[in-house]
């Protein structure tokens, strides 16, 4: 998918700095600068480049695209792409028409374009839409599977992508997604509609258009599930409410972002991928997995019947904080069943709160070797069991292990970190210019943050890296230019600094406002060590970029500039980028 920019003249970064100058000089009041500030920004923001950004739909079906009929709700194959291109808040027609649009996207039919969002930014998105549409009820991990082949098949060709789905099995789609995507680092947002899009009142566009936003404008490396103004994390999730706009809730997490006026992202919470590895898909999942619900009085010859084989894993739902019916034979024959190899794991019944051992009869459980669960919702626990039994290399003490690791934030890590706000250092700052207003600190921290982190990579100083970091800091802030730390550190060659900040959750898709990312600066100061680490990692050129760049190679060509040329080809220019394929047409 292409990526188009129209540039504009850009206020000069120097403003920012006579700000500082004049605050410090006394020369304007402390409000009065801030005002400033946020004008300036403003200014900066409408300076931007326009980037024009790609999000696949894969539309399953689900209630967001049904029609009424005399057997009630059924999808309506071949409808929505006409609808959404009637609707101007989903499809900028005029800007579609025009010629250099119009000629890129003419040989699709199913491509939509939003209107310029504030953030100076437009999404085309494509609509893949699954032959047969299914109602979500009836899905099953056969098309989990073919979701996450076809996001893998895509990957390198759209900045973000959406899933459309029923609601019903929405939060098992999003949990079992979230663990085939190993190293996702690109934003994966499953939403759907409690009413048809096509309705008078109906929840769908709104879901739909803020999910194409959160794909295609925001660095969110995750499964999310967006509904009702809310992005949960997809393994996180449950449905709580099928009368009510307001159907999923994060029992035990805050939304990653809420949409409201604005849309506010919660950084702090979103889970990046921590390793320097390329996104992959894995897909093999057990199915010989159930849930068994204690109640009060549940026979033995109720649990025993459940548990006989094929069964291989089970999700075993109790009471309170993880607890069980105290009885002897009962427990034998959860024993028995764990000593021929079925692995149990225990999820409480309650909407909130974490598995525990505080009493005896939880104590119990895991005396027989059933495996707690912690704050995962059964719907994660299934999918991750489903997940992890699927691992033929792994014996089942390692499988357990795997159970009670937190693979994509599905449970709470407990382990806590120093708040920068609370730091001495910014402490400092504020009393030296007087201040003891929370609203004031906060706007020194997220001003010094993103600065100080820049300077640390520029300087290859990982020590001040991971002192930042441990007073909160994260390592994917951005500067007023949109650079991260890892476009600094890029582009001046620090290898070890790179490796270390993918180790902490660095993007290799962050694009700055101008639309580059880190490889372009890799590329452009050609650091050939740190093109091959990032190219590692999984960072690509679009494919329209590859295209742009036969101009450069040309001229690289002409004037026998070969260390140039080999520094490109390392880059993934002049081969076959994976998953360029066209997205037209019906599945």
């Amino acid at each position: 998918m292409a990526e188009w920019k129209h540039t504009t003249p850009a206020p000069s970064s120097t403003s920012m700095s006579s700000l500082g100058q004049a605050l410090s000089r006394g020369r304007i009041s402390r409000p009065d600068a801030f005002q400033l500030q946020k004008s300036l920004s403003k200014c900066s923001k409408l300076g931007m480049d326009v980037l024009e950004v790609s999000v696949l739909v894969i539309y399953t079906g689900g209630t967001i695209g049904m029609k009424e009929t005399p057997e009630g709700l059924v999808p309506a194959p071949g409808c929505l792409v006409p609808y959404l291109r009637s609707l101007p808040t989903l499809h900028d027609e005029k800007y579609a028409q025009d010629k250099h649009v119009y000629d890129r996207y003419k040989p699709s039919e199913n491509v939509c374009v939003l209107p310029l969002s504030n953030q100076n930014k437009r999404v085309v998105y494509r609509i893949l839409e699954y032959k047969p549409l299914l109602d979500s009820s009836n899905m099953t991990p056969a098309d989990w599977e073919k979701i996450a082949k076809d996001i893998e098949k895509y990957y390198v060709q759209y900045n973000g992508f959406v899933v459309l789905h029923g609601t019903d099995t929405m939060a098992y789609t999003s949990s079992a997604l979230s663990f085939m995507c190993k190293n996702l680092g690109k934003p994966v947002i499953v939403t759907g509609s409690q009413l048809p899009i096509y309705e008078l009142r109906t929840d769908g566009r709104d879901n739909l258009l803020v999910a194409l936003l959160l794909a295609g404008e925001f660095n969110i490396p995750e499964v999310g599930l967006y509904f009702y103004q809310k992005l949960y994390r997809g393994n996180r999730a449950t449905k709580v409410d099928c009368a009510s706009f307001d159907a999923f809730t994060s029992p035990n997490l805050p939304p990653l972002a809420d949409a409201e006026i604005d849309i506010k992202i919660n950084k702090d919470i979103i889970w990046w991928p921590c390793k320097t590895e390329k996104f992959t898909v894995d897909t093999q999942l057990n199915c010989n997995v159930g849930v068994l619900r204690l109640f009060p009085g549940i026979t033995n010859e109720t649990v025993k019947a459940f548990l006989q084989p094929p069964m291989a894993g089970v999700i075993l739902e109790t009471f309170g904080s993880g607890n069980a019916p105290d009885r002897q034979d009962l427990m034998d024959i959860i024993r028995q069943a764990i000593e021929r190899g079925v692995i149990m794991i225990n999820c409480t019944q309650c909407l909130r709160g974490s598995v525990t051992t505080s009493y005896a009869t939880g104590q119990a459980l895991e005396k027989a070797g059933v495996v707690a669960g912690f704050d995962i919702t059964p719907e994660a626990a299934l999918s991750k069991l489903s997940y992890v039994l699927a691992k033929q290399d792994l014996s089942i003490k390692e499988k357990k292990e795997m159970m009670q690791c937190n693979l994509r934030g599905e449970m709470t890590d407990d382990s806590k970190k120093l708040s920068l706000s609370d730091s001495r250092f910014i402490q400092d700052i504020a009393k030296s210019l007087s201040i003891n207003c929370d609203e004031e600190l906060g706007a020194i921290r997220d001003a010094l943050t993103p600065t100080l982190v820049c300077v640390a990579a520029k300087a290859g100083d990982i020590e001040a890296l991971e002192a930042l970091r441990e007073m909160g800091s994260d390592m994917i802030t951005a500067d007023y230019d949109g650079r991260t730390p890892l476009h600094v550190a890029a582009c001046e060659g620090h290898v070890k600094v790179v490796e270390y900040l993918l180790s902490k959750g660095a993007s290799v898709y962050a694009r700055d406002c101008f639309g580059k990312t880190p490889l372009h600066s890799a590329v452009h100061c050609r650091h050939k060590d740190v093109v091959k680490l990032l190219r590692k990692t999984g960072a690509h050129f679009s494919p329209a970029e590859i295209v742009d760049a036969g101009t450069k190679l040309h001229s690289l060509a002409a004037s026998g500039d070969s260390k140039g040329l080999e520094i490109w080809k390392l880059a993934g220019v002049g081969q076959k980028p994976t998953g360029v394929a066209s997205a037209t047409g019906s599945k």
